[in-house]
């Protein structure tokens, strides 16, 4: 039983916390890296994207939430999601008119155009914070659990519960969900075609026919919705605050760039190996040990290898290694 106790234990604060979190990261890394191979720049304002993605959500949740409607047991933010999406890339698109198009027709250097997405970001972070404030926003509602820990001990017997909030099955339902869709996408879309064309031979796909302007109103849409998407799950699993979302730039470019930039499959890797990487590092694991080794065996400490304050510290370490080791990640996507 000790041995069920520790693997539910496991399940319960480090697996699927881990799934969760690897899923809003791989939507994140998604749209950073569709924009990295097509539009061929890092996108700093990415992580501000889907702040303000999330921001139009919320605004919009609250206002479902005050005239009565909701989604059930779900959370009302995913009615608003449509919103948030279509508002962000309206952004997008804004941005890219007023902004990219000049450096793209003046054909500057990739290096340039990260600059100015450094710009962007700024921007986009005070406008954020200008509409919603600073301060932590909570937005979920509906059922708080999928199965309570009081349930499942009940169910089953055992000492330890396993708890599975709402927002942990939204979130890994969604992000499958979205991520099958964009692989249909580019997989089977006339338009998907065309971007993998552009984003594999500029030139070649220009000759070819292909309406460049097209692949970028797409490939900026899409990046919305990654990002949007993205954002609204991690606020629900956690809490939206905008700076938050800054701070979440690291790990989704390092998950981005363990996976191989312009690589979408590497992406999603990516995600998945900075999620658990963190949540294992700073995971205190003397529940789990209690439970496996004999009493005269028991640990003292809390087995912890690192405080959560550092998890981001995590993800940069992984990403230093990578650069240095590997710099064109799992899947070969394209060198740093």
């Amino acid at each position: 039983m000790d041995i069920l106790n520790a693997l539910v234990a496991f399940l319960n604060f480090v697996f699927i916390p881990g799934l969760a979190y690897g899923s809003q990261l791989a939507l994140g890394a998604l749209g950073v890296t569709l924009i990295y191979g097509i539009l061929r720049f890092s996108n700093f304002a990415h992580g501000d994207t889907m702040a303000f993605g999330t921001m139009v959500t919320i605004l919009v949740t609250w206002w479902f939430q005050s005239i009565g409607i909701g989604f059930g047991p779900l959370p009302t933010a995913l009615l608003a999601l449509p919103f948030g999406i279509a508002a962000t890339a309206a952004l997008l698109l804004l941005t890219d008119r007023a902004v990219y198009r000049f450096y793209r027709k003046q054909k500057a250097a990739p290096t340039i155009l990260v600059i100015v997405s450094l710009g962007v970001m700024f921007v986009m972070n005070g406008i954020v914070r200008l509409i919603i404030g600073v301060e932590d926003q909570s937005f979920a509602d509906g059922a708080r659990f999928l199965i309570t820990a009081g349930d499942f001990k009940t169910m089953t017997g055992l000492t330890e519960g396993l708890a599975i909030k709402t927002t942990q099955a939204v979130t890994v339902v969604t992000a499958g969900l979205t991520v099958a869709f964009l692989f249909w996408f580019l997989q089977k879309t006339r338009t998907g075609k065309s971007m993998r064309a552009f984003s594999d031979n500029e030139d070649l796909a220009l000759l070819s026919g292909i309406n460049p302007d097209r692949v970028v109103q797409v490939t900026w849409i899409l990046a919305a919705a990654m990002a949007t998407i993205a954002g609204v799950l991690y606020g629900l699993d956690k809490s939206f605050k905008p700076f938050t979302y800054f701070q979440l730039l690291l790990p989704i470019f390092a998950a981005a760039i363990v996976g191989g930039l312009g690589s979408p499959l590497g992406a999603i890797a990516g995600g998945f190996v900075i999620a658990f990487s963190e949540v294992m590092v700073t995971y205190a694991w003397k529940k789990v040990a209690t439970y496996l080794l004999p009493d005269s065996m028991a640990p003292d400490g809390l087995l912890q290898l690192m405080s959560t304050d550092y998890k981001f510290a995590v993800s940069f370490s992984i990403l230093i290694l990578v650069l240095i080791f590997m710099p064109t990640g799992l899947f070969k996507g394209k060198s740093v």
